[in-house]
């Protein structure tokens, strides 16, 4: 299930308030400068800090090179 794009439009990571990856077939949010992800259930980002998964090197590397395959970018710009 999606997000609502009006609540992804004002989505930001709680930690450092910038702009975040959508991974829709993966279900989560990706902060990569800090490399984190917030995983999403339902249609409901949980936007907890203490909910939040570090990610390796590995999946931080795998996540990036997904989102310039998929054209996948920030949801908004600072």
């Amino acid at each position: 299930m999606s997000i609502d794009p009006k609540l992804l439009e004002i989505l930001a990571c709680p930690q450092d308030k910038g702009p975040l990856l959508y991974f829709e077939d993966e279900s989560s949010l990706y902060n990569d400068r800090l490399q984190r992800r917030y995983r999403i259930d339902g249609s409901i980002p949980v936007m907890l800090i203490d909910e939040a998964e570090d990610v390796s090197v590995d999946e931080h590397q795998r996540l990036m090179a997904k989102a310039a395959e998929d054209g996948v970018e920030p949801n908004f710009t600072n």
